[in-house]
């Protein structure tokens, strides 16, 4: 009685092997052709190319090591720069005559600092931009692309900042000229995202973006160098906060209409490929403005008593720690009517949440 389905499943497994096998052949059979032909060739052909496969394979060795171990650093970190301890705002004149830096600007250059400097910058490695072989790009596969989502996320805040300081908050507006270090920090800092240091176009050379991106920090560092000293001016005016909120919660925005189209391709089974890239960037997004948002109250901390908005801006906090303690092994977008949960979703919700309390306190400070 049971022959019939022990012979149904034995030519199911049959099948099965035989596919596997197919494909696995089809994927070996460049290698096993190449071999064939460097078989009969002499060893001034077989050792570069050697000296080439080892540079392949060393080199993927090492964009595999540095897309998997890696960590989102201290989720804490905001903490460290002490707001609570500090008496004066961003270029407030200080008991010993000197003048209070800018947290924000501070915060600025240590998110790029742990981009550049605390670990390989992925979006310019060569093989990451060059997929497998250049038939398969990684960002279409679950792993490999998170690490460079979160490092592009966590760049798109600083790109956004830099661009506020030079235009609003590093200089009184109508009576100052650009700060010139602020000017060209935001000049670095929005450089290429992929750029290495050779190109196929002349001159054939070309800054790389860690190198870029350490110079954006290193001009960051030198503008607070002269708001110390009281030869840099940042405004803190009430009506410099609001627009700076405004370009905050429409980057966010933004963040979550991304969000929101990838959503549309969820499954019932919740596998997506694009979905941990989508993740990654607005983890990475909102990772950095808890940093940049709480320099800000630093910064503003006189605007922030006046207009009493230090009970909202504890909503937002509370809000943005929720989100960096979010970390899923594996990014799900499941569909609304199946039981997988959906981290796009999740992370969306989050973002709308923390977009809304600072519209409020927007609201707050345009009365």
């Amino acid at each position: 009685m049971l022959d019939p389905i022990i012979e149904f499943f034995s030519k199911m497994f049959s099948m099965l092997g035989r596919g596997i096998g197919m494909v696995i052949a089809w994927l070996l059979w460049p290698f096993i052709a190449f071999r064939a032909w460097l078989r009969g060739r002499g060893w001034f052909i077989k050792i570069p190319v050697f000296i080439i496969l080892a540079f392949i394979v060393i080199s993927y060795a090492y964009l595999l090591f540095i897309t998997q171990i890696w960590t989102i650093g201290d989720e804490n970190y905001a903490s460290k720069y002490s707001i609570e301890s500090v008496e004066k705002g961003a270029g407030e004149t200080l008991a010993s005559g000197q003048c209070q830096p800018s947290a924000m600007v501070q915060v600025a250059s240590d998110l790029i600092s742990s981009n550049v400097d605390e670990g390989a910058w992925v979006p310019s490695n060569p093989f990451y931009k060059a997929g497998l072989f250049f038939i398969w790009d990684w960002k279409d596969t679950p792993f490999f692309d998170n690490r460079a989502a979160f490092q592009l996320g966590k760049n798109q805040v600083v790109r956004r900042t830099a661009v506020e300081l030079v235009d609003r908050l590093g200089r009184v507006r109508g009576t100052s000229s650009v700060n010139q270090n602020l000017q060209e920090a935001r000049e670095a800092a929005n450089y290429r995202e992929d750029a290495w240091v050779f190109t196929f176009s002349p001159p054939f050379l070309q800054p790389s973006t860690q190198a870029r991106l350490r110079d954006a920090r290193k001009k960051l560092s030198a503008f607070n160098t002269e708001l110390a000293s009281c030869s840099a001016d940042f405004d803190t005016r009430a009506d410099n906060l609001l627009q700076f909120l405004d370009r905050v919660t429409a980057d966010i925005g933004s963040t979550s209409d991304i969000l929101q189209r990838r959503m549309k391709e969820a499954s019932a089974l919740g596998f997506d490929r694009r979905a941990d890239d989508r993740f990654w960037f607005a983890y990475g997004q909102l990772y950095a403005y808890h940093g940049i948002l709480t320099a800000m109250r630093s910064d503003f901390r006189n605007v922030f008593e006046q207009r009493n908005l230090n009970n909202l801006w504890g909503r937002v906090d509370e809000q943005l720690k929720d989100v960096i303690r979010t970390q899923p092994f594996v990014v799900a977008n499941g569909s609304a009517s199946s039981l997988i949960k959906s981290h796009l979703e999740s992370i969306g919700f989050d973002l709308l949440r923390v977009r809304s309390n600072l519209v409020e306190i927007r609201d707050v400070l345009d009365r």
